[in-house]
């Protein structure tokens, strides 16, 4: 039987530019639903959480599913606002082609650069729709120069747009067989100069056939090196069916083999209060069926499939199977988060933002302390980026987040949801430590009996950025590679707190000696001898403190400049020269973490409400402790010898 096709394309853009209601018209237009909802009145279909009906944003991935010119397009709506980065992260991953929302009113915004970049990483091909085309003061023209400036010089337009900035915008349509002549020179020049038959034609001024045209507009699109620019109105469904269209007839739908082996990435994770953990897949290559054991990258065991449903509409429906090129949502596969990949793995990953806050969450009734554990750990399951680390001892939770709305966000899903209400601590920015100078880290873990462990490593500081390194210059005859092994799964965890409290990274890490004993010793051995002599050597040497730094890019009236500039001079920051046009300024520079937390407020008093203030996440650099902040340890700190030593061979009575 005909496999039937599918195409995913992922709509992404920055904050409010439109996406959620370009799905509804999507739908609208292909008949899945009678009528679209509102993001306003909370009717949409893919905002589900009462928080987004609430509050009119998109906080998680959701899926639709259409049909168009016989071709089935399975929709991933995606978060806008940049607190919620990770949720677009894993939704790229599963993508044929991208939809990038601009806003013909605010144009290519801050958030826009972050997701191009991402999307040029990932070699995803991209349609740009240029949305809001009816908005009062809005400029094409304006949009289409930011877009060259911004993101790319090779797009091409086949659509002329009259009564902009208008109740009544009319979008025409030029990509057919009677009107392409007329589209603009450098449009039809940005596709021919990749056809080198095209271009000799074009350069012999002979007849270039429609047929031929679409054939290498839709080889430039999908290889990216050409990128397809249309315009519209979600709110007035203006130039949906034009997208629909383009879609259609532009992006390659994958191609299926029954031979190949299964690769699939869950991009998706959510909670089923009758089916348990509902994964939601979309397969590279292969087949999965109903009662199919699949392997998950997370873990060594197989997996039974229990239950398929695919999405028709916006409604799911339990399914026998499905293949190459398609989404399902999958139930069975019980230790599955998102991120995972299914069978054969892909290198394919992307970081759009880094957390670089952190929280602690406590219930508001501490009987509720269990229920609390449970519920945000079933929420890190479904979003990893919050990294949840639960200190028993301490009876706190705490996690990452990337900003001051994600904790709202959390705080209502988590009463909603669960009916919790938690308090949330003011939010702590993440600095690291470096090594302040190379070195040498030793120990010798041989008493009390039975144990024997003896470590000796060379460290010294990495490029800033570079992580952690792991080498071996020891013989097996010395050290068993087994026990090799228990030291480098070690050296993570042994990181995790440095003299400041906080996580060591940028280091090289050499094993150049030690030795095990044949009788003695044990894996666990090493596992506790490496902290301690890492921390020892800390204290000897020195950590350096590094604080997370962003780039910020802020545009205002020309007359707010003076003041705005003085406002970012008293925080550390670096400015650069502004770009001043038509009476509006552009300035971006580097700022610390600590200092941006509460700037967008104080921009709003300085400006009036008229100056935009966006960032995004640059690197982490040295500053002195003054300058930055120290958090204290926890749990029992190796330098403490005897009592780390009692506690990890448990042993230390609590």
């Amino acid at each position: 039987m005909q496999k039937q096709q599918h195409i995913n394309i992922g709509l992404v853009a920055h904050v409010d530019a439109g996406k959620t209601t370009l799905t509804e018209m999507l739908l609208y237009n292909a008949g899945v639903i009678k009528s679209p909802g509102s993001v306003d009145k909370g009717t949409s279909q893919t905002d589900q959480l009462e928080v987004e009906k609430l509050r009119g944003i998109s906080v998680r991935s959701a899926s639709a599913a259409l049909k168009w010119n016989n071709i089935n397009i399975n929709i991933i709506d995606t978060p806008g606002h940049a607190d919620f980065s990770a949720e677009v992260e894993r939704a790229l991953l599963a993508l044929d082609c991208a939809i990038l929302v601009v806003s013909a009113y605010e144009g290519v915004q801050a958030h826009t650069e972050t997701i191009w970049t991402a999307l040029k990483q990932l070699r995803i091909p991209v349609i740009i729709f240029v949305n809001k085309i009816d908005r009062q003061g809005c400029d094409v023209s304006k949009v289409i120069g930011q877009i060259q400036k911004y993101l790319t010089k090779d797009i091409a337009i086949f659509q002329s747009v009259d009564n902009i900035a208008t109740n009544a915008p009319v979008v025409c349509d030029q990509l057919n067989e009677h009107d392409f002549r007329n589209i603009d020179d450098s449009s039809l020049e940005t596709v021919i100069n990749y056809n080198d038959i095209l271009l000799e034609k074009y350069l012999n001024e002979e007849k270039i056939y429609f047929n031929e045209f679409i054939e290498s507009l839709k080889q430039q699109t999908n290889s990216r090196t050409v990128f397809p620019v249309l315009f519209g109105s979600s709110k007035l469904n203006i130039g949906i069916r034009e997208l629909l269209t383009t879609i259609t007839d532009i992006i390659n739908a994958p191609s299926y083999d029954s031979n190949s082996d299964v690769s699939g990435i869950i991009f998706k994770v959510e909670h089923d209060s009758s089916l348990g953990r509902v994964a939601h897949v979309r397969l590279f290559s292969g087949e999965i069926s109903s009662r199919d054991e699949v392997f998950v990258s997370n873990s060594p065991d197989a997996y039974k499939i229990t239950q398929i449903r695919k999405i028709e509409g916006h409604k799911y429906k339990q399914v026998d199977s499905f293949s190459t090129g398609d989404v399902a949502a999958v139930c069975g596969l019980s230790s599955a988060i998102a991120g995972d990949y299914i069978g054969i793995s892909r290198d394919k990953s992307i970081n759009l933002n880094t957390p670089l806050l952190t929280v602690s969450i406590t219930p508001a009734n501490h009987n509720e302390y269990t229920r609390l554990v449970e519920s945000v750990q079933q929420l890190s399951i479904e979003d990893p980026a919050l990294d949840l680390k639960w200190l028993k001892d301490e009876r706190e939770l705490q996690i990452k987040i990337m900003g001051i709305i994600q904790i709202q966000i959390l705080k209502s899903v988590l009463l909603d949801r669960f009916g919790i209400e938690a308090v949330f601590s003011d939010p702590t920015v993440i600095y690291k430590e470096t090594l302040a100078d190379k070195g040498f880290a030793y120990e010798e873990y041989t008493m009390p009996k039975p144990c024997w462990a003896v470590v000796k490593f060379h460290i010294e500081p990495g490029k800033r950025g570079s992580g952690v390194s792991f080498s071996s210059q020891v013989g097996v005859n010395d050290i068993a590679q087994r026990y090799q092994n228990e030291v480098e799964r070690t050296i993570p965890k042994a990181l995790e707190q440095g003299m400041f409290g906080w996580e060591v990274t940028d280091i090289k890490i050499t094993l150049i000696g030690g030795e095990d004993h044949n009788v003695h010793s044990r894996a666990g051995d090493f596992a506790i001898a490496t902290p301690m002599a890492l921390m020892k050597a800390f204290r000897d040497i020195g950590t350096t403190l590094l604080e997370p730094v962003l780039k910020y890019t802020i545009s205002a009236p020309e007359e707010y400049l003076g003041k705005i500039a003085s406002s970012l001079t008293i925080l550390r920051t670096e400015i650069g020269n502004p770009i001043i046009e038509d009476e509006t300024f552009t300035l971006s520079g580097i700022i610390p973490a600590k200092e941006s937390l509460d700037y967008a407020t104080k921009l709003a008093s300085i400006t009036k409400g008229r100056g935009k203030y966006a960032t995004i996440f640059n690197g982490y650099r040295e500053c002195s402790v003054e300058e930055g902040a120290t958090t204290p340890f926890r749990g029992i700190n190796p330098l403490d010898r005897s009592k780390y030593i009692l506690k990890a061979r448990k042993a230390l009575s609590q």
